[in-house]
């Protein structure tokens, strides 16, 4: 894992609800923050969607990246945010990180989905939980 998937998991959490668009009177950087939560719930759900038994280790690695970027973005676009939606995102995005770090540099892509696939739902909920204190539509 580089320095960057590390820093980027390294920040928390909240629990937030997922959303297309945000509404009419919602700030500009709530806007983004919408977008970007967006992003981040579908690539949670992506990595969560992994089939243990036919992933490759290409896959689950692209996947588990992609979240880690899509955190990035959020950690990012959290001016508005409140800070207990920021750890509760925070929190499982580290569990998820920690997760990553402790998988042997031997593991199968099986056994790398089937560990990550619970820490990617515990963020994709995180995210859900957000989304609706946001008010996000969708």
């Amino acid at each position: 894992m580089t320095a960057a998937t590390a820093l980027v998991l390294s920040l928390g959490g909240a629990s937030a609800a997922f959303a297309a668009e945000p509404t009419p009177n919602q700030s500009a950087a709530a806007a983004q923050l919408c977008t970007d939560l967006n992003k981040l719930r579908a690539d949670a759900t992506a990595l969560f969607g992994l089939n243990p038994a036919s992933a490759t280790k290409d896959q689950v690695k692209d996947a588990y990246e992609d979240v880690r970027d899509g955190w990035e973005s959020v950690s990012e676009s959290t001016a508005t945010w409140n800070a207990a939606q920021k750890d509760a995102i925070k929190s499982a995005a580290d569990g998820l990180k920690k997760t990553w770090d402790d998988l042997p540099d031997d593991a199968t892509a099986t056994d790398a989905a089937g560990k990550l696939k619970p820490q990617a739902q515990t963020l994709n909920t995180a995210v859900q939980s957000a989304r609706t204190g946001l008010q996000c539509p969708g």
